[in-house]
């Protein structure tokens, strides 16, 4: 375990006790907690890092670049979302017995204007605020905590990721194991990137995105 201060653990608990009452507190945000959870999450590391908030999550400039925004992202997205639509979903499904629920996005089909708003939110709330919150916040937090030996690794992913996919209970348990796996997926590219949270947003974003048009069309 490395080394920390008082001042280290305070501050995350804290965090983590605020971003859990946005999530399951009384108060209806619709979409707005990841959003608000990322503006914490950004004081406390400008708090806990002397203002370094960015790079401590993981925005590194110098890897922000066309190149792996618009090109390698973009790929990686879809080799990633054609592995989650004709591999790991009728895979997990045939174990469920239970279809993914995308109910939620029934508006979406044939709806231009819909699919418009919805894209941009997405990017907002899962492309930027999951990615904040869950890679770069709490991955970065167990590895500050518990260090980058294997086994912490494989935890981190495991456990965080865990955690992440729980979020997405609306899509039931066939895509609660699904988000599970594609999110673990993504640590480890998160991961093996050096933490270049740029890249896994835009990954993020991009599979979304991805997956939105195919519901636009009625593919899925």
């Amino acid at each position: 375990m490395n080394k920390i201060t008082l001042r280290q653990i305070l501050i995350p608990s804290i965090t983590f006790a605020i971003i859990c009452f946005l999530w399951f507190g009384p108060i209806n945000l619709s979409f707005l907690p990841n959003i608000i959870a990322s503006i914490v999450i950004i004081i406390a590391n400008y708090i806990e890092y002397k203002g370094k908030a960015f790079s401590e999550l993981g925005f590194q400039r110098e890897k922000f670049t066309t190149k792996n925004i618009f090109v390698f992202a973009p790929l990686v997205a879809l080799g990633l979302f054609l592995f989650y639509f004709f591999a790991l979903v009728p895979v997990i499904t045939k174990l469920t017995g239970v279809p993914i629920d995308y109910s939620s996005f029934d508006e979406l089909k044939g709806n231009l204007p819909a699919l418009l708003i919805t894209l941009l939110i997405v990017w907002a709330t899962a492309g930027f605020g999951e990615e904040i919150i869950f890679r770069g916040y709490f991955m970065r937090q167990f590895v500050k905590f518990f260090g980058e030996s294997k086994i912490s690794i494989v935890l981190n992913i495991v456990l965080v990721t865990g955690f992440f996919g729980f979020m997405h209970w609306q899509q039931g348990i066939t895509g609660q194991l699904v988000t599970w796996i594609t999110g673990a997926l993504i640590a480890l590219i998160f991961y093996l990137r050096k933490y270049d949270l740029w890249f896994v947003i835009a990954v993020h974003g991009f599979f979304n995105t991805i997956a939105l048009i195919c519901i636009y069309f009625g593919l899925a």
